[in-house]
């Protein structure tokens, strides 16, 4: 559906400057676009690259577990219908702590076994278990304690400070997660009163 959104989207725009005359515009920013899109992913790559470079050592230095650990009796609080030494769990928490850090890219096969995992948990149902809504949620929202992603294109468009906005990105993926949160609850709890 999205897709055809975005058809539907980029085909109303070239009928419409190819009405007003402005298709030279329009070429002009198709190539534009397209450089700096290429020097956006490069930036990107490298900063990604750095990041989880330095996720491999806290890895490997034992703070990702210690993170896992920490986070663990509040995501069994969060996810009461998977049980404790389920993997599902580990994938989650895996998701979070990648997220945490802003590598949402590197958070996304993490988070796709975690569902796979929990629609096994389910009984392979077609429809999503509380626990798969509540981490769709949860992972929308998503806790962000560094930007890395939003830095990376801050730097690559010359910000005088590109990590002012670390202060503030944790305010508002805290006030997002526990919203999520509330609201997740708020209408699971409606919906078990109209069973």
């Amino acid at each position: 559906m999205v897709n055809l959104i975005w058809a539907a989207m980029a085909i109303i725009g070239i009928l419409y400057a190819m009405f007003n005359g402005t298709m030279d515009d329009v070429n002009k920013a198709i190539f534009t676009s397209a450089e700096d899109a290429v020097s956006l992913s490069i930036t990107l790559i490298s900063t990604l690259v750095f990041w989880l470079g330095m996720m491999r050592i806290a890895e490997k230095a034992g703070i990702l577990n210690g993170l896992a650990k920490l986070f663990r009796p509040i995501v069994l609080k969060i996810f009461p219908d998977i049980p404790s030494d389920h993997p599902a769990i580990g994938y989650i928490l895996s998701n979070f702590t990648t997220n945490m850090f802003g590598l949402g890219n590197a958070a996304t096969p993490m988070g796709i076994k975690a569902m796979e995992q929990m629609k096994e948990l389910s009984g392979d149902s077609d429809h999503a278990s509380r626990s798969m809504i509540t981490f769709l949620a949860m992972n929308t929202s998503s806790l962000t304690i560094i930007p890395t992603t939003v830095i990376a294109i801050r730097m690559q468009y010359d910000s005088m400070a590109p990590t002012e906005i670390v202060g503030t990105t944790i305010i508002a993926t805290v006030i997002s997660t526990i919203s999520a949160l509330i609201i997740d609850r708020i209408f699971y709890y409606r919906s078990i009163r109209r069973n």
